[in-house]
């Protein structure tokens, strides 16, 4: 397995540190309002990743906190006449929500920045004895940039560039411009908690690098995030980490690349700005998740509502094509003579299929070149099926179909569920219990659903078992639901 290592800028052969086992840590959101679909990308990226190390045999444990104080946060509170707290709580569960609907799997560890005060105090404290950091006379304590000699490294920075054309808060109560905050003094009405240098909070980069060390211990197999959070946040992350406890801070740093929508960059002044919610109260969650991953976790990705309606009839092209696999293998002609070559055919694409996906995917989580051998092979199927007609090789389609949903499934991509058309044969129930006389499969089975209603409002339960037991000749049931009853298969 080869990932792309952003620190280094080249593939390297994945070794973890320890044996089978993989220590992952993703940056969460900051929780002051519904997430948008460029988060969302990182957030499916690195679920996506996470699932093929599980599927490749890997032991991993994956922590994602969530920030749960920081400026936004407290200007959202501000602007609503609410605490920080109130609206951090309130977006936290939003985020857990939406991160349900869009089959992202939970966490193992989700700290939330608020608990984790004492060991980012700890951290702090260590670093100033070490000479890596300072407190200034407002109360605020500082990283010494200068006292890192590896500062950089992450992003791929030279210090000395850093202040052309550098986005630096002027403060005078630093000693380099380029020093970040590690501790914040509180301001009126802000959240604050005791420490040695006076109520305050912690600034952004500290929390990650005390979570990290905390929950997995330094270093860990990977560390990742989104393009945008590689400077300074993941930079700024590592130097502290490295400084205070002498040793690396992550093997194998990854970022996702960003978002665009309709070839522009999202943003609110264009319009074009949507939030995962907003999405997916329109759309499946596993049709995004398939225009989503139809793009390489690291390129930019173009999203519109046009290529999201075309992955909705993917789905569907590919779920219909499963199904089709199933009727053929479940009604193949008695004494009908299988061509043996066209279901070795069969067979030999859904191998190559299912290799081409395990290379693609331990090729830096290549999920594009994936799905594509899979696209490929449903084109395959659907025409071994056509041309098979009554006579289809039981076992080459099963293990089609079963092949298909696997690799979606390895990708957190749930296919629509596809109810299969009822066999010709319950007309002849039909004719049986209700005297139905016609030949629609449909009617004959409302007719059916008729006569069982009718029995068991006159209690004339022998009649609706028997009923009952002729549809389970057909491998169907009855289904009562609050919409009424249908016939399905069983």
């Amino acid at each position: 397995m080869r990932i792309y290592n952003s620190q280094l800028r080249e593939k390297r052969e994945f070794q973890p540190i320890e044996e089978g086992k993989v220590r992952m840590y993703v940056c969460g959101p900051t929780v002051y309002d519904q997430i948008h679909i460029g988060n969302a990308r990182t957030f499916l990226s690195f679920d996506v990743i996470r699932r093929w190390l599980i599927a490749s045999g890997y032991e991993v444990t994956f922590a994602q906190n969530l920030t749960d104080v920081d400026d936004k946060i407290i200007n959202r509170a501000n602007e609503q006449g609410r605490t920080a707290e109130e609206v951090a709580h309130e977006f936290s569960d939003a985020f857990i929500e939406q991160m349900h609907r869009f089959n992202i799997m939970d966490p193992d560890i989700r700290p939330r920045a608020t608990k984790e005060i004492g060991p980012m105090i700890g951290m702090i404290k260590s670093l100033i004895e070490q000479g890596h950091a300072y407190a200034a006379d407002n109360g605020d304590v500082y990283f010494a940039v200068r006292s890192d000699p590896s500062y950089g490294e992450v992003s791929g920075r030279k210090i000395d560039d850093l202040m052309v054309g550098a986005r630096i808060e002027e403060n005078e109560d630093k000693r380099d411009p380029l020093d970040f905050a590690l501790w914040k003094a509180a301001k009126p009405g802000e959240p604050m908690r005791d420490s040695p240098w006076g109520k305050g909070r912690p600034g952004w980069h500290t929390e990650c690098a005390a979570m990290v060390h905390r929950y997995l211990g330094t270093p860990i197999d990977i560390h990742g995030g989104g393009g945008d959070l590689a400077f300074p946040h993941h930079e700024n992350e590592c130097a502290q980490a490295t400084c205070c406890w002498h040793q690396g801070f992550a093997n194998t740093w990854m970022h996702a690349g960003m978002l665009r929508v309709d070839g522009e960059k999202m943003s609110k002044s264009l319009g074009n700005f949507y939030t995962l919610k907003e999405v997916l109260d329109a759309h499946s969650a596993a049709a995004l998740r398939l225009l989503m991953l139809q793009t390489h976790y690291r390129s930019p990705l173009d999203f519109s509502w046009e290529r999201l309606e075309g992955a909705e009839n993917s789905l569907e092209r590919i779920a219909t094509c499963v199904e089709n696999l199933r009727w053929a293998a479940g009604h193949v002609e008695e004494g009908a003579a299988v061509d043996a070559k066209l279901a070795a055919r069969l067979v030999a694409a859904t191998e190559a299929a299912s290799a081409e996906f395990e290379a693609q995917m331990n090729d830096d989580f290549n999920t594009a070149g994936a799905i594509a051998a899979y696209f490929s092979l449903v084109t395959e199927a659907n025409t071994y099926v056509e041309q098979a007609a009554g006579a289809a090789d039981v076992e080459a389609c099963m293990a089609c179909a079963t092949s298909i949903l696997g690799a979606f499934g390895i990708l957190g991509i749930e296919l629509p569920v596809k109810q299969a058309e009822l066999p010709i044969a319950l007309i002849g129930i039909a004719e049986d219990v209700a005297g139905y006389e016609g030949d629609n499969v449909d009617d004959a089975a409302e007719a059916i659903l008729a006569v069982r209603a009718e029995a068991r409002a006159e209690k004339d339960w022998a009649r609706a078992d028997a009923i009952r037991d002729q549809l389970k000749e057909l491998n169907l049931v009855v289904e009562d639901t609050a919409a009424g009853s249908r016939i399905k298969r069983a």
